[in-house]
């Protein structure tokens, strides 16, 4: 029996009509929440208004207002959408919207440095995820920077974990029309959204709402609630405003973004007040405020918040050679930025003699980004793998050795490049910039693997290599023949040991 070209689903809030696309069952720009405009400017997610009739889902819904990725580039992607206010939508990929077929559902969750990022970007197409695994992929969007993250007198803090909760929830109640199962939900991220997924590990109000998740390069940076006033009071006083409710929903939310990016030219500036966040791209993180977010992941897991939830935790072998490309840095760091580093970067106060010790011929450049790599992602991504388990839960840990094989391979296993490794090398956004136009055979293969070990943790919970412990510490190499190993990287292991992960503070004086 032909299927239908136009396939319809029921959802709690109507009826909506997709399109056959490629052997699959696609909707895009479902509305999970109401647009947070308005009176629902900066607060909790409110779920979506009925409608009456079939609601046409075949285009995504516009991202949500950012600041620009980079000076002189656009606030959203030439790919986005800018116009309307329905920012919290979800996109649906299935081999048919059949309430019977009971599919894995994968809920994907962008990075971006929690000030960016949109679902429409293609290099998140789920396509080849979802027919190569046979299951449901969903993306969604939620808000960033100032919208999502800031922290703002009379608002809730982390509005953008809340909406990934609330399309948690949606996915909950309307997964089974759209042939998906609701009790077999895998969530899986990568940087920020890394970062999110971690957070939802640790959120009691997340929980049963995912059995599964994937926490791809997990940033090691959470703010207290001191630093997250600090930080909204700083973003604020750009357009000369309290961070408050009131100030601040009067300004255009496309406007908005603007006091985000001229606050981030100038962080350097609040050393050493806001400590080594002051040194990064963004002003935002998921608050530590005690409600929506009580703990640090890491404390969280190692208390169990997380026990039976199955993990898959990883990093990229060079995560921060990406921000060295994009910050022109490449070829261009000394000793004297490389010794700063390690001094603002390292986990105690010899780490620039343990580096050079541990690293005796790594040339400057390498030490200045394997401090970074090391505090941002790295070892953040091994200790929530170690947390999990002291929890009693279960993680297996990997780590992509494999060489991004543009610019003639100068960027190594770079951060990002795990992502159109995830979702299949495809044209255009994040997957050209770091696989280049053409995908080698070499970089198919890699990714089919990839592909291949996600989906079955997602269908049953094994990846196809042994569980972590922090005795053996077994560790899966992403690379052209994938191999298990003890982890590979112990010399920063034994460095940072000691280190706690904690809710950076601000510094009083």
């Amino acid at each position: 029996m032909s299927r239908s070209e136009s396939p319809e689903a029921g959802t709690t809030a109507g009826v909506v009509r997709g399109r056959r696309e490629a052997g699959l069952d696609v909707f895009r720009g479902i509305p999970y929440a109401q647009p947070p405009v308005g009176e629902a400017r900066f607060a909790a997610p409110r779920p979506a208004e009925p409608w009456e009739g079939v609601r046409e889902t075949t285009a995504f819904g516009p991202p949500p207002p950012q600041e620009p990725f980079a000076p002189d580039v656009p606030a959203v992607a030439p790919w986005s959408l800018p116009t309307g206010d329905d920012w919290l939508t979800v996109n649906v990929w299935t081999p048919e919207a059949d309430p019977a077929a009971r599919r894995p559902v994968m809920v994907w969750i962008y990075g971006g440095a929690y000030k960016l990022g949109a679902a429409d970007d293609p290099a998140y197409d789920g396509g080849r995820l979802a027919k190569d695994g046979n299951l449901v992929v969903v993306t969604l969007n939620y808000r960033v920077g100032i919208e999502g993250f800031l922290h703002i007198e009379g608002a809730p803090a982390n509005r953008g974990l809340l909406d990934q909760v609330a399309a948690l929830e949606w996915v909950r109640d309307n997964i089974t029309a759209f042939g998906g199962d609701p009790g077999q939900v895998t969530v899986f991220g990568e940087s920020a959204g890394a970062g999110s997924v971690a957070a939802l590990l640790a959120m009691p109000r997340a929980r049963g709402l995912f059995h599964r998740a994937i926490a791809q390069s997990v940033p090691g940076t959470y703010f207290s609630d001191a630093l997250a006033r600090d930080i909204g009071e700083a973003v604020a006083g750009e357009l000369g405003l309290r961070p408050t409710v009131t100030d601040l929903a009067g300004v255009d939310p496309r406007k908005l973004p603007e006091a985000g990016a001229a606050l981030g030219r100038r962080m350097r500036g609040f050393l050493p007040r806001w400590g080594t966040v002051a040194l990064t791209a963004t002003p935002y993180s998921p608050v530590v405020d005690g409600d929506v977010l009580s703990v640090v992941p890491w404390t969280a897991l190692a208390e169990g918040s997380a026990r039976d939830v199955e993990l898959i935790v990883g990093h990229n072998r060079d995560e921060f050679r990406l921000f060295l490309m994009m910050g022109g840095l490449l070829g261009k760091v000394d000793d004297q930025l490389a010794s700063a580093a390690l001094a603002a970067f390292g986990p105690a106060a010899d780490a620039e003699q343990a580096y050079r010790a541990a690293f005796p011929d790594a040339p400057a450049e390498r030490l200045f980004e394997l401090v970074q790599s090391d505090w941002l992602f790295r070892m953040p991504s091994l200790r929530l793998a170690d947390a999990q388990t002291v929890g009693g839960g279960r993680a297996h840990l990997y780590e992509l050795t494999w060489s991004a094989p543009v610019h003639g391979g100068a960027l190594g296993a770079c951060h990002a490049l795990d992502v159109p490794l995830v979702f299949g090398p495809q044209g255009g956004g994040l997957g050209s910039m770091l696989i280049g136009p053409e995908p080698t055979p070499e970089t198919e293969q890699l990714s089919a693997y990839v592909r291949s070990a996600w989906t079955a943790f997602a269908s049953g919970g094994d990846p196809g290599w042994p569980a972590y412990d922090p005795e053996n510490r077994l560790t899966r190499l992403l690379d052209t023949e994938p191999t298990v190993t003890a982890y590979p990287e112990e010399a920063s292991r034994r460095m940072w040991q000691r280190h706690v992960f904690e809710a950076l503070p601000l510094i009083a004086g």
